[in-house]
């Protein structure tokens, strides 16, 4: 009985150190995600958690480098997302000229975006943040840039409002996660 009893104590243990790491990545998520939407305006509190709760490695010892790593990872993933989503709508749905000179504008935007987030992966796993922020501030003018197109004439409706806010806000959280880890390092 004896070996039992140990296994079930390790067993507890365990399922203690799973718990609380969890908690502890649930806290770290949070606590940023309040220190980001209370410092930007740009960021909402539940969008931040969500998003950043939804990303799979976040369960892995999370730390605020990661976090922003996850961001911009997140980023990639929106910017690859809505540039598929534009070439479907363009091919799939006929639009009038000016609507569709303006989805065109945007492909290309995303398509350059797509570049400068792939970029931005590297200079921020190379610690070289003013470049990788220089990169995420480009995809954040590229999502508000197409949707500005749309705007220029009234009644036309991009259908790229909600991702291109996905982009702008997950770009305001990398940008901002750069910002507190810089200004972390030049407290050390």
């Amino acid at each position: 009985m004896k070996p039992f009893s140990s296994f079930i104590q390790f067993t507890i243990f365990l399922s203690f150190l799973i718990a609380t790491q969890g908690s502890l990545n649930q806290n770290l998520i949070e606590s940023t995600c309040r220190a980001l939407s209370t410092n930007n305006p740009n960021i909402d509190y539940n969008f931040c958690t969500t998003s950043l709760q939804a990303f799979p490695s976040v369960k892995q010892n999370a730390t605020l480098q990661k976090l922003g790593l996850i961001t911009i990872q997140l980023i990639e993933k929106n910017v690859t997302d809505t540039k598929r989503y534009i070439q479907y709508i363009i091919s799939n749905k006929k639009w009038d000229p000016y609507a569709k000179q303006c989805l065109s504008d945007c492909l290309e935007l995303f398509s350059d975006s797509d570049a400068s987030v792939k970029q931005a992966v590297t200079d921020y796993k190379n610690s070289r943040f003013d470049d990788a922020n220089v990169q995420i501030s480009s995809v954040m003018d590229a999502a508000t840039t197409c949707e500005d197109g749309f705007d220029e004439e009234r009644g036309v409706d991009s259908g790229l409002k909600k991702r291109n806010g996905y982009v702008f806000q997950l770009s305001a959280m990398a940008l901002s996660v750069m910002n507190m880890i810089q200004n972390m390092n030049r407290l050390v």
